[in-house]
This record gives C-alpha cells, structure tokens and sequence, in this order.
C-alpha cells in the first residue's frame, strides 16, 4: 500500500469523524484542507435510490449554477449555414457538419459539451458510440438539440451543468472552485441539488436522495446531510 504523503495525511486527520455536516460546514472545511499548488474544483456525488436501467428510473437534466463553474466550457456545435453562424457568433469554439463527424471518428473529440440543429441528428446518431459513453451526445431532454443555438452555446459557456445517473444510481458534477467565496459555492450547491431533486422520475420508490458527499479534486470526501442540502 503506497504510503500517503504529509498532505493527504493531515487532509484525512481533519476530515476523520465529520460525517452529515451542513452545506456551509463541508464547504468551510474542503477550502481550509485544499493546499495544492492548482485550484481544485470543488465536486459532488449523490448516491440515489433508483436503478437507471429502467427508463421510468433515469435521471438526467441541466442546471445553470449561479455563480458557474470556474471552468472554461468548449463547446462542438453541429450546424449548416446561418445556424452555424449564430453558433460561431456565440463564442462556440468549434463548428461543423460532416467534417465535424469525421474528425470524431478519427479520435478529435476537443470539447466539453456538444450541440445540434434537429436536422443535424442523422449525422451526429452515427457517434453514438463515441459520444454516448463520454454523455456528450446531443439531447433535447438537456436543451442541446435545438434550434436555437446561440442561446445553447451561451448557458454552456456561462456555467450550465448538465447530469446523468450512472449504472450504480451515482449524479456526479463539478460545482466550483475551491478559490470561489463560500457563499458562492453553497449557492452552487444547493442549485445543483435543487435540480437532482426537481428531476425525481415517476419510478423512484422508498428514499431518492440516499446519500451527498463533497470533496475537492484531490482531497478526501465528507458527506452532509441531506435534508440540510436540500433545504428540508
């Protein structure tokens, strides 16, 4: 077992026995914790109690925080002609029809969130092996198939957040930076939160939010308490 550093060891001593804490608590003591030389992102993982392999059970959906990420978002954009000029005018760093496809095809996927026009989703469905995986493909659930692209590159520019149950039941996103005022990460929070709630499927049975955890991108995690979060 690989023996843990000076740092990691005094991140776990002051983070042992703290379980449940408030939002406000957890927050205090991830950035009074985080000495790395980079600014962590700030990350959550809620355990909930559904089985997303049933459709009846899948949770996914898009959430603006309001004080974004801290990170910068490039966005792909699948578009001809004037909707591809709205897309470029919008700040969307990378724009494309069949070229676009191709060099995913070849292995070039430079960005983090991926946009279509409707008429464009015959040539994106032929990545769905590529994009599917890495929850990129576009989707009208989340807002990036539409027509209005402008607007789809802009709330992807400006800290929107999109989220998916995994196979085990786990959302998981980053909220922040750890150089972000704490208030502003407690507001990111609960409007992450605020949006896994709102996006309760009708299959859920017995307890939906199971359990929270927040952790820095390098240090250990703390769970807090749901009800807490959630503002119950």
């Amino acid at each position: 077992m690989a023996k843990l550093g000076k740092r990691a060891t005094a991140a776990r001593e002051a983070f042992a026995g703290k379980e449940d804490l408030t939002v406000e608590e957890a927050v205090s003591l991830i950035k009074a914790n985080s000495k790395t030389k980079f600014d962590e992102t700030i990350e959550i993982a809620m355990n909930l109690g559904v089985d997303p392999r049933h459709a009846d059970q899948m949770v996914r959906g898009v959430v603006g925080l309001p004080n974004g990420t801290g990170k910068t978002t490039r966005v792909a954009v699948f578009a001809r002609g004037p909707k591809a000029d709205e897309a470029q005018a919008a700040g969307a760093d990378i724009v494309g029809a069949e070229d676009l496809m191709e060099a995913i095809q070849g292995g070039t996927i430079d960005f983090d969130r991926c946009i279509a026009t409707p008429d464009m989703m015959p040539i994106v469905g032929r990545l769905g092996k590529i994009l599917g995986p890495r929850n990129l493909m576009p989707n009208p659930k989340v807002g990036t198939v539409t027509m209005d692209v402008a607007q789809a590159v802009t709330d992807a520019k400006g800290g929107q957040v999109q989220f998916k149950a995994e196979k085990a039941g786990v959302v998981h996103a980053g909220v922040g930076k750890v150089s972000f005022d704490e208030a502003k990460l407690v507001e990111n929070i609960r409007a992450f939160v605020g949006a896994v709630s709102a996006a309760k499927p009708a299959g859920a049975k017995g307890t939906y939010m199971k359990k929270i955890a927040l952790s820095s991108t390098m240090g250990p995690g703390v769970t807090i308490d749901v009800q807490n979060a959630t503002g119950n």
